[in-house]
């Protein structure tokens, strides 16, 4: 069968639509690219601030406690760290007077006193604390009772009982640096006496 002119044409046409819409198919149907994905960093975030160290403190803790000596105290500690550092009460110290919730600071001298003083509070009308005033004439520690013992600074009942045990059981003594021997006077003690007693 011969095609005339107008149905060649339309064969064109056709052919030239079909081209057409098998490339608006391909185009719409094809792969399309990702969208690019975008990172962002997090913010920086806030540099904490330095914690201030605390310097531990130094405390000088004397008198009636197992250890006098220089301690090396946390910050914020009070007189109970001080004394626990020390080793503890001595046995003629007089707890009952002492406040162990004291708070501490550096280079701070704390005193444990004895049975002697019976009070920490401020002297009344210009008095002194009890037994701690100078005597004025020196004591012989060879003969002297208990009462007499107990005025020196720093020696309380316990003290002078066991100075009097001392001479008993080892004789007179010899020397006033010899009641050093005596359990409770150590050097510190024995200065604060040492100018107060005798031998005659």
């Amino acid at each position: 069968m011969q095609l005339d002119k107008s149905h060649i044409a339309w064969l064109v046409l056709g052919l030239f639509l079909g081209i057409i819409v098998i490339a608006l198919v391909i185009a719409f149907t094809g792969q399309t690219r990702p969208a690019p994905i975008f990172i962002s960093p997090p913010p920086p975030s806030a540099t904490p601030l330095a914690t201030a160290t605390t310097a531990p403190m130094h405390v000088y803790i004397s008198g009636e406690v197992a250890q006098p000596n220089v301690y090396e105290l946390p910050s914020g500690a009070i007189l109970l760290d001080a004394v626990n550092a020390a080793g503890g009460f001595s046995e003629d110290a007089n707890r009952d007077i002492v406040n162990l919730a004291l708070p501490l600071s550096d280079g701070m001298h704390v005193h444990v006193p004895d049975n002697s003083v019976e009070s920490l509070l401020p002297p009344v009308s210009g008095g002194t604390l009890p037994n701690s005033e100078p005597t004025n004439t020196t004591i012989n520690i060879n003969t002297a009772s208990l009462e007499e013992l107990e005025r020196l600074p720093g020696v309380g009942p316990s003290i002078a009982q066991k100075i009097i045990d001392y001479r008993q059981e080892n004789g007179p003594f010899t020397s006033i640096e010899e009641v050093q021997n005596v359990s409770g006077i150590g050097p510190a003690k024995y200065e604060q006496i040492k100018d107060l007693i005798t031998l005659q």
